[in-house]
C-alpha cells in the first residue's frame, strides 16, 4: 500500500515494500522488511523511531551505500527509475546532485586529511563544473549560510580543528551545495545548540520550498516533527508500524508504539508531571526478533495473537497500521 500524495503530484520518491537484509552465518537477518513510503516534492517526510529501528538504513538504501553484507530488495523508484536495477556508473551521478545526505556523525562521514573546505568544494566543481575559485566562493558562502563563523577561515582547517557542531555544519553545506532534488537528512541537528538548530531547520525548510525539494528527516525529537514535517511514519524494528499526517498522528495515534512514545515526550507532559512514562524494554536485535508483532514483547495491549503473526497493514481512520488492535 502507497502513501496518499497530493492529487496530480507524482511522488519524486516511492519506496516499494523495500527490505534489507543482512547475510550472516546464522542465515539472513532481516533488518528493514517491506516498507512503502512516497515522497513527493517539496515536501517533507519524517521518520521517527528508537536506535536501532532501520531509520538510517533506509536513508542508506536510497543512496546504495549500505555495508557489503546487505542485501536490498523491492523497488526504489527516483522519478519513475528503480534505484535498485542501476549500474554503479550511472548511480554515482545522482548522489550529490540529485540526491544528497546529511549523516548523522559528521567526523566519520569527513575525511580527516582533507581540509573541509575542499571536500564542501568537491560536489560544485565534480557536479556542476565550477571553477575552483568559483567553488570554493561559493563554499564559504554556504558556509556563512548555515552559521558557521570566519567562514574564510574554516574553509582551510581540517575536520579535527572544528567542534561536533561546525563539522555538522559543514555536511549541511555540502548536502545543500548543488541543489539537491531530495535531502535525506539523518538527525541532522544532533551536535547543534537549540538557536542554531532552529537556524537550520529553517534553512531546509525554506530550501525544500524554493527549489521543490523533497525531504526525507530522520529524528527522535517529536517537537522537530511538529515543526517541519507534512506527514511521519513511525518505524519499529525494520516495520513502519504507523504512517499518516502529523497533525492526526499526534491527535490521535493509533499504535500503542506510537502512544508510548507520544506519551514519553517531554513537551506532551501535563500539568504537574513529575515523572514521564516510559516504554519498558528496547528494540530487540537483529535474530531476535519473533515471528508476531515485534513490539509485542513491550506491549501492556498485547494478546496471544500479537505474538504469534505479524499484522499486516491497513488503513485506519486515514493512517496505515500495522497492528491488530483495534480489530
Amino acid at each position: 500500500m502507497q502513501t496518499d500524495v497530493a492529487s496530480g503530484t507524482a511522488p519524486l520518491l516511492r519506496l516499494d515494500r523495500l527490505s534489507v537484509t543482512f547475510q550472516s552465518d546464522d542465515g539472513p537477518l532481516p533488518a528493514v522488511e517491506e516498507l512503502s513510503l512516497d515522497l513527493p516534492p517539496a515536501a517533507i517526510t519524517c521518520l521517527v523511531g528508537e536506535s536501532g529501528c532501520g531509520k538510517s538504513l533506509t536513508a542508506r538504501a536510497v543512496l546504495r551505500l549500505l555495508p557489503p553484507q546487505a542485501r536490498p530488495a523491492g523497488r526504489i523508484l527516483f522519478k519513475g527509475q528503480d534505484l535498485l536495477e542501476l549500474p554503479e556508473s550511472r548511480m554515482r551521478p545522482l548522489r550529490g546532485r540529485h540526491i544528497s545526505m546529511i549523516f548523522q556523525e559528521p567526523m566519520t562521514a569527513l575525511n580527516p586529511v582533507l581540509t573541509v573546505g575542499l571536500q564542501a568544494a568537491e560536489p560544485l566543481r565534480l557536479h556542476l563544473g565550477m571553477s575552483r575559485a568559483e567553488a570554493r566562493a561559493e563554499t564559504v558562502r554556504l558556509f556563512r549560510e548555515v552559521g558557521i563563523p570566519a567562514a574564510e577561515s574554516r574553509y582551510g582547517e581540517y575536520p579535527h580543528q572544528l567542534s561536533g557542531g561546525m563539522r555538522q555544519r559543514v555536511m549541511i553545506a555540502m548536502a545543500l551545495s548543488c541543489g539537491p532534488d531530495l535531502l535525506l537528512a539523518d538527525e541532522p541537528t544532533t551536535a547543534l545548540d537549540a538557536t542554531l538548530q532552529g537556524q537550520i531547520l529553517h534553512l531546509i525548510r525554506e530550501q525544500s520550498e524554493a527549489r521543490g525539494m523533497a525531504v526525507l528527516l530522520i529524528t527522535h525529537d517529536l517537537s522537530v516533527v511538529a515543526q517541519m514535517a507534512a506527514h511521519v511514519g513511525i518505524m519499529y524494528a525494520g516495520h513502519l508500524v504507523e504512517y499518516g499526517p502529523v497533525a492526526d498522528i499526534f491527535s490521535h495515534p493509533l499504535h500503542p508504539y506510537t502512544q508510548g512514545l507520544m506519551a514519553s515526550a517531554p513537551g506532551r507532559a501535563g500539568v504537574g508531571v513529575r515523572r514521564l512514562p516510559a516504554i519498558p524494554g528496547s528494540v530487540p536485535p537483529l535474530g531476535q526478533r519473533g515471528r508476531g508483532c515485534p513490539f509485542a514483547p513491550r506491549c501492556a495491549r498485547a494478546y496471544a495473537r500479537c505474538h504469534e503473526e505479524l499484522p499486516a497493514e491497513r488503513s485506519l481512520d486515514g493512517h496505515r497500521l500495522r497492528c491488530w488492535l483495534p480489530d
